[in-house]
């Protein structure tokens, strides 16, 4: 009876195992019950006050005349971890980001520009922000031009900003001045790309539309694009993929076009 029982048990293991609950991904949008629209949380996340800031030796993009400073955080390891780098001591990164000529990549807070004749320093941003990447377009001859990819709010209302919100995208001059964001908002950014022989930045976003938190194949592709050169940055929106249906049933692509 005994032998019974113990081979019930064993049996039972992997089905209670199987049945173990999948961890889902962390939604990148919460949404509040009573909202009736998309929106997005507007309050800055409480300021960390245990946080350290630091900034990262200067870096230089060929062919300008500013200098770039990201602004950051010391980060703390536990003691078991292994750190190798001269910017590293006792267990304390004192690397903000990392710099591939024409590129700034990492999780900064802030960019202070300085032109090379002059010690004054200008900061990029006035609020909370991770920037993530900052990309120099040394393609575009005839303006000399920044593009970010941040994360400017905290879209799942986790009280923090950081990769677990929705990523964004924005543009400035060289100088971190005329900062303007190009994707909107609620919209993750997929991708983007710069047509030289155009001189335009064409970039995709996707649209939470069943509002289920996720990104997924379910929710709305965008397409923009901005003439670089333009004073206004002015953002057109695309339909690549648009399809019409002729009296005839029979398919035709469309190809428009609108201003936003």
């Amino acid at each position: 009876m005994k032998r019974i029982a113990l081979l019930s048990l064993l049996l039972s293991v992997p089905f209670f195992i199987g049945c173990k609950e999948e961890v889902k991904p962390k939604p990148k949008v919460t949404y509040e019950e009573e909202d009736t629209k998309v929106t997005i949380k507007k309050e800055a996340p409480r300021v960390d006050t245990t946080q350290i800031k630091i900034a990262d030796l200067p870096v230089h993009m060929e062919g300008t005349e500013y200098l770039i400073h990201p602004i950051g955080d010391i980060r703390i390891y536990g003691k078991g971890s292994k750190i190798y780098g001269s910017s590293r001591t006792n267990n304390i990164s004192y690397a903000i980001s990392n710099y591939n000529r024409f590129e700034i990549t990492g999780y900064f807070k802030n960019l202070k520009f300085q032109h090379i004749d002059s010690t004054a320093l200008y900061s990029l941003v006035d609020k909370q922000m991770q920037i993530q990447k900052a990309t120099y377009l040394n393609t575009v001859a005839r303006r000399q031009v920044l593009v970010y990819e941040l994360v400017d709010y905290d879209t799942n209302h986790d009280d923090k900003i950081d990769d677990n919100d929705i990523k964004s995208l924005y543009i400035s001059d060289i100088s971190g001045r005329n900062f303007q964001k190009l994707s909107q908002d609620m919209q993750e950014l997929i991708d983007w790309n710069v047509v030289e022989v155009q001189n335009k930045l064409y970039y995709r976003t996707i649209e939470d539309i069943n509002k289920n938190g996720a990104f997924d194949e379910n929710d709305k592709v965008h397409y923009y694009y901005v003439d670089l050169l333009s004073a206004e940055w002015e953002i057109t929106d695309y339909k690549p993929v648009a399809i019409i249906k002729t009296e005839s049933d029979e398919v035709k692509e469309i190809d428009s076009t609108s201003s936003k």
